[in-house]
């Protein structure tokens, strides 16, 4: 069991927020969780049913050809995206997972919306 207190580490206070945001944001059938991951060098998008506790898609910048850091992300966006509408997903709800809505995080949003996801 964790010890609840103040966080220390970057981890920890990251791990805090998405807990946060977690309560609130919730995955259906009808309208899928998309979850980002973002680490220093990559990038991961995944769609997630919270219900019947199912990942649905899942999307990674190591098919993306080179280039920046945040176009591989747009890039991310719009695989998922193409992904989600090939199985009939249309509407998701958008988890930042505790990472500011700035930078790779909003440029997997952005690409999602561009490729004709809903949220």
């Amino acid at each position: 069991m964790r010890k609840v207190g103040i966080p220390k580490s970057r981890a920890e206070k990251r791990y805090r927020r998405h807990q946060r945001v977690r309560k609130a944001v919730s995955g259906t059938a009808e309208r899928p969780r998309l979850v980002v991951f973002r680490s220093l060098k990559h990038i991961y998008a995944q769609i997630v049913d919270d219900v019947s506790q199912r990942t649905l898609i899942t999307v990674s910048d190591s098919g993306v050809e080179s280039g920046k850091k945040t176009e591989k992300s747009t890039a991310v966006g719009k695989q998922v995206a193409a992904k989600a509408k090939a199985v009939g997903i249309t509407k998701v709800v958008f988890d930042r997972a505790g990472y500011q809505y700035h930078g790779r995080v909003k440029a997997v949003a952005d690409g999602a919306r561009e490729g004709g996801l809903e949220f």
